[in-house]
């Protein structure tokens, strides 16, 4: 099918495309194209490039916000330039799943590479990293014999002043406390929610947290692991140190970044291989610069995260699309608690 435009290359961009959206390619060899949409950024260029080298294929690639994005691919329609779209968070896939952006793959590849608990379980969509969302603490004012081990502790009121979380329109936050009404039930999960509201002061994103933390303003938080990991990477002394959560009971929680081929994918079998070198080959240049855990568990993690927090964890094995269902009740639920 004819497109009706084209993605201008890196060396032609005059600048933002739409709001938050920047459109750039990494070019191959023998004259075909794949157009990524992607809302992941941390390290997809890399990724990109070296998939151009190893394939010869150009990709052109436009990065935004993940709602517009999806909404860009569905005003598009079957005039989309989009072949694969790429996102952050369960939350996001399930939503554009339901939106009719993706279309199921029939790939043993993918199967057998992504855990089941990983991708749709119509092969709309597939996890190609992973990240925990778990508990860390300063090292210089808790002992590690006091830290809390799981997320409904936080609500207890001897951490009063003591806590910081991320604010209530985030996707991490969204998707942890989705897993916990999964888990636990939208009436218990509101009232843990309201002994965080009480204990916590409430940050717009992970690295101020951190940043808190580091100086001494913080003393528990909750974080993804990978941005820890990059403060180490920079600052190896920090006072900050990482807990795996409720490794007595369902696990810590997993989230996910990943993706499929869209609906109208002009290209079906490219976009598809596309995924599939995500999924197996390209899975350390995929989440090495970020600090992900791969999605397939037969690929090593980088040396940092190994290294410093391990692989040896119990995950919650909630289903990813399931996780991703429960979002709409997770922001009823924060608001019903006056969270953030």
């Amino acid at each position: 099918m004819a497109r009706s435009s084209h993605l201008r290359p890196a060396w032609s961009l005059l600048g933002v495309v739409a709001v938050g959206m920047v459109a750039a390619s990494c070019s191959g060899g023998d004259g075909e194209t794949l157009t990524v949409y992607s809302g992941r950024h941390y390290g997809i260029e890399t990724a990109f490039e070296a998939w151009a080298d190893e394939s010869g294929v150009q990709v052109d690639f436009l990065t935004g916000n993940d709602a517009e994005l999806r909404e860009r691919i569905a005003a598009e329609g079957e005039d989309t330039e989009a072949d694969v779209y790429l996102t952050v968070d369960a939350g996001n896939l399930w939503a554009a799943a339901e939106d009719g952006i993706f279309q199921p793959l029939d790939s043993q590849v993918l199967d057998d590479a992504i855990p089941a608990e990983l991708r749709d379980t119509e092969d709309r969509w597939f996890g190609l990293a992973v990240r925990a969302r778990t508990i860390v603490y300063n090292t210089d004012l808790v002992d590690e014999a006091d830290v809390p081990t799981t997320y409904e502790e936080l609500a207890d009121e001897e951490y009063e002043g003591r806590l910081c979380l991320r604010n209530a329109n985030n996707d991490y936050q969204q998707s942890l406390v989705a897993s916990m009404i999964a888990a636990d039930g939208e009436d218990a999960t509101i009232e843990v929610l309201r002994g965080w509201a009480r204990n916590a002061e409430i940050f717009a994103n992970d690295v101020a947290i951190l940043d808190a933390m580091a100086a001494g303003a913080c003393e528990i938080a909750v974080v993804n692991h990978y941005y820890l990991a990059q403060m180490l990477a920079e600052h190896p002394d920090a006072p900050i140190g990482l807990l795996w959560a409720d490794q007595d009971g369902r696990g810590v929680h997993v989230n996910i970044s990943g993706g499929g081929v869209t609906r109208y994918a002009d290209d079906i079998p490219l976009a598809q291989q596309f995924l599939e070198w995500l999924a197996t080959d390209g899975q350390n240049t995929l989440v090495a610069d970020n600090h992900e855990y791969p999605a397939n568990p037969s690929v090593e993690p980088e040396p940092l995260i190994r290294d410093t927090f391990g692989t040896d964890f119990k995950r919650d094995a909630l289903h990813a699309d399931v996780l991703g269902s429960f979002n709409a009740d997770a922001v009823r639920a924060m608001d019903t608690a006056d969270f953030g």
